[in-house]
């Protein structure tokens, strides 16, 4: 065995994961085939379970750390989005080839640092080798008071349409990681294409807005693949159409920048996908107090819409005039092929 070449099952599940299981005692130190976990007393288990892999969510040479960062963080989106509070998660590992001892070290750095910004720890899984690319896929696990967790389902006409932090990085960075010189065209300067490259690579979870959704919201998601997907999808979901105007989208600085010099981005911003940023429906009456509410946790909530009666996604365009694009936002299994941005 080669020197930097990790050891075996056994070896790998007592020495890189059961250190980040010690957390949580249903883990049982990772000594047996389960966890147990009892619900808190008067809540609900919230579970979700994303997969990430090689080529498809990330690059087989991205960082190790941002690689479990992101495995997790997707997750916990999920959580925040219900309004439930991160608690365990489950990891399976499928490795191509035997994975070298400092690429594991850093995997379980980048997991431990998610855990610890997160509040969330590992309960168990699997490690296993089978052919095709590199993937991770977890269940995570969280907690929210009994038949509170807020649903897709629910939201009403004239629900105001509220989305946290801003839309379109991710999508950027991605485009930007794939076309390096791409950069002097938008302007962009070599910090702003770090933060956007910082924003594909390791999500940030709004875990501080999940108990004011709780407090008033009428239904959330996250926003994984793109917005005008998600918001189709929130509000088929519940019977009901959606208005988006696209002049009111929350841009970062360095996107911005790059809009002003490209202003066809927008539709990155609206379709790219990979934000991880909370989408929620919020009755009128509740509107003042939730964005209240948010910006006292540190997070920034825009109004971009609203839901109406009727059905699909109306979006006003940066001219005022009736938008349509040319792709609503990610799919897995298109009718018709498109590459990720």
């Amino acid at each position: 065995m080669a020197d930097d070449d990790a050891g075996g099952e056994d070896e790998l599940i007592a020495t890189i994961f059961a250190p980040l299981a010690a957390g949580f005692a249903g883990a049982l130190g990772l000594k047996d085939d389960c966890a147990v976990l009892s619900p808190p007393p008067g809540e609900d288990l919230v579970l979700t379970t994303d997969a990430v892999a090689a080529g498809v969510h990330f690059f087989a040479d991205d960082g190790p750390a941002d690689i479990a960062w992101k495995a997790v963080a997707v997750n916990v989106s999920d959580l925040v989005a219900k309004g439930a509070r991160p608690v365990a998660y489950l990891l399976s590992l499928s490795f191509p080839d035997r994975p070298k001892q400092s690429w594991l070290d850093g995997f379980a750095r980048g997991l431990a640092e998610a855990q610890a910004a997160f509040g969330i720890a590992l309960a168990g899984g699997d490690t296993d080798r089978r052919p095709g690319p590199l993937s991770a896929t977890v269940t995570a696990i969280g907690a929210v008071p009994h038949g509170c967790a807020v649903r897709r389902t629910t939201a009403r006409p004239g629900d105001v349409l509220f989305v946290s932090g801003t839309l379109g990085d991710s999508a950027l960075g991605l485009r930007l990681r794939l076309q390096p010189g791409w950069a002097s065209d938008l302007g962009l300067e070599v910090a702003g294409v770090e933060a956007l490259i910082s924003r594909y690579l390791r999500p940030e979870p709004r875990l501080a807005l999940a108990p004011h959704l709780l407090a008033f919201a009428t239904a959330a998601m996250d926003v994984s693949d793109g917005l005008i997907k998600d918001c189709g999808r929130m509000a088929r979901a519940s019977g009901i159409g959606a208005h988006i105007d696209a002049r009111t989208l929350p841009l970062s600085f360095a996107f911005r920048a790059a809009f002003d010099r490209q202003p066809a981005l927008l539709e990155v911003a609206l379709t790219g996908g990979d934000d991880y940023e909370v989408l929620a429906a919020v009755p009128p009456a509740n509107a003042v107090d939730f964005r209240r509410a948010a910006a006292e946790s540190g997070i920034s909530v825009t109004a971009v819409g609203r839901l109406s009666d009727g059905a699909g996604v109306s979006i006003v365009g940066s001219d005022g005039k009736p938008l349509e694009v040319a792709s609503t936002g990610w799919d897995h299994f298109p009718l018709s092929p498109r590459s990720r941005p």
